[in-house]
């Protein structure tokens, strides 16, 4: 649980959009590129470092609780049943190479006393993807959140999705999807509620 101590939150992480630029215009040069003939490269240590700070790593600047936004009442005669959101498209970065993955999360709770909008567990999701994090984390973090800020009772984060750093580099397995489940409270366990949620999304994709 290291990791998710370490991302869990919003980190004070301030982006400097100059010095980020300047950053990679030196990582440009030392590459050998000429950045000072190819008019192609104009502009794009700034353009990089805009991406970066505005896209790809927006995430530090949210809290979970941010991102889900107002709670409202349960069902009032719930009993424990599911609710489930499936094929959550999100884009991350990988920490170890800094290239790109990118798929589907499938997001699941039982309430108990408070519920969010459908629309606020993509933005759960992407409080964490726009981070620099592994799959396996993103998965745990989505799934802990959930729990903790919405006192659920039983989470999961089930997530597919298509790793860069598998399909363009090293052994280049352009074929290859990876797979990464996390579970909180009740869903821990290999019961009965967790064979409901692995024959929904069964269902969902015959």
């Amino acid at each position: 649980m290291a990791a998710a101590r370490r991302t869990r939150g919003a980190p004070s992480v301030k982006p400097d959009r100059v010095a980020m630029a300047a950053a990679i215009q030196e990582f440009l040069r030392a590459a050998g590129l000429p950045l000072d003939s190819d008019p192609n490269l104009v502009g794009t240590p700034e353009r990089v470092a805009e991406a970066w700070a505005g896209e790809f790593l927006d995430g530090y600047g949210r809290t979970p609780e941010e991102a889900l936004g107002e709670t409202f009442p349960g069902p009032p005669d719930s009993s424990g049943e599911l609710v489930v959101v499936t094929d959550l498209r999100f884009q991350s970065m990988c920490p170890h190479h800094l290239l790109p993955f990118e798929g589907r999360a499938h997001v699941a709770y039982v309430p108990r006393t408070r519920v969010v909008g459908f629309g606020r567990l993509g933005a759960l999701v992407d409080c964490f993807a726009h981070r620099l994090i592994l799959q396996e984390d993103l998965a745990r973090e989505v799934a802990s959140s959930l729990a903790r800020v919405l006192k659920s009772p039983a989470t999961a984060c089930i997530i597919e999705a298509e790793q860069a750093c598998l399909r363009i580099r090293g052994d280049r397995q352009r074929d290859a999807r990876t797979h990464a489940e996390a579970y909180e409270g009740r869903l821990r366990k290999d019961g009965a509620l967790r064979r409901e949620l692995w024959a929904r999304l069964g269902t969902l994709r015959r």
